[in-house]
């Protein structure tokens, strides 16, 4: 009797362990890659999916958006500095079926991708610009990046360069460049200064001559001026016209 039970429980928990084998439950960011005795048969999910045991097979394909860190570069510039460069890439997956038939493994191929890319571009580039122009760079490396691993069903989003370090003798070598251009564009504004300055006077000056009234009412001013500051000793500009009626009078005397 006892074998009689066990003769019928036997087939129905072989029967329930296929069934769990063959059940698979794909999340809505997943896609599941079939393949049938070794052939593509399609791509299927979210979702419950049905898998055959020993006939078909399931590799599970993640579509969000993967954050690489790309490992620090030694890149030397087009003028010759070499520098210490690293960078982040955001990509994720648009073809699942690419992305395991084309390709054995996308994210170790896009990050050594990324590695290459990251020093050939920056490699025709001068130092100033690495510095100055990320943005630029960056839109440079993602379009290269982009276009190389639409092949394996890679969508590169962005790409975004970390850090550009220096050595010392080099940074010392940059502080003393911005030192001298800071001292360069304290002399410029200093002498446009000047010159706008003497340019005024000299718009001043034209305005006395034909103004004689303009002197007399600077020299006041100076007067006004002088009065109020602590100056021990008054000079007294005295006009031309003055003298001149000082002079005449002695001299008919004579």
């Amino acid at each position: 009797m006892n074998l009689d039970w066990l003769s019928y429980i036997t087939p129905i928990v072989f029967l329930l362990i296929i069934l769990a084998s063959a059940i698979r439950i794909l999340p809505e960011y997943q896609r599941g890659v079939v393949f049938f005795l070794g052939r593509f048969q399609g791509v299927k999910g979210p979702g419950l999916i049905i898998v055959i045991p020993g006939i078909q097979q399931l590799v599970r394909v993640d579509l969000r958006v993967v954050a690489l860190d790309v490992p620090s570069q030694d890149v030397i510039s087009k003028d010759n500095v070499t520098v210490h460069v690293n960078a982040v890439l955001y990509f994720r997956v648009v073809d699942p079926e690419r992305a395991i038939i084309r390709v054995e493994n996308y994210g170790e191929a896009t990050s050594q991708l990324a590695q290459t890319t990251l020093r050939s571009v920056l490699g025709k580039h001068d130092l100033d610009e690495m510095l100055s122009e990320r943005d630029k760079l960056n839109a440079d490396i993602q379009e290269i990046l982009d276009a190389q691993t639409e092949e394996w069903g890679v969508k590169v989003a962005n790409v975004e360069i970390k850090h550009v370090d220096l050595n010392e003798s080099m940074i010392r070598a940059i502080a003393r460049q911005a030192e001298a251009e800071r001292e360069r564009r304290a002399k410029v504004i200093h002498a446009e200064g000047e010159l706008q300055a003497s340019e005024k006077l000299v718009e001043a000056a034209g305005v006395m001559a034909k103004e004689p009234g303009a002197m007399q009412l600077r020299y006041l001013q100076t007067l006004s001026d002088m009065s109020t500051s602590n100056a021990s000793t008054i000079v007294f500009p005295l006009p031309l016209e003055m003298m001149e009626g000082l002079i005449r009078p002695k001299q008919k005397g004579q």
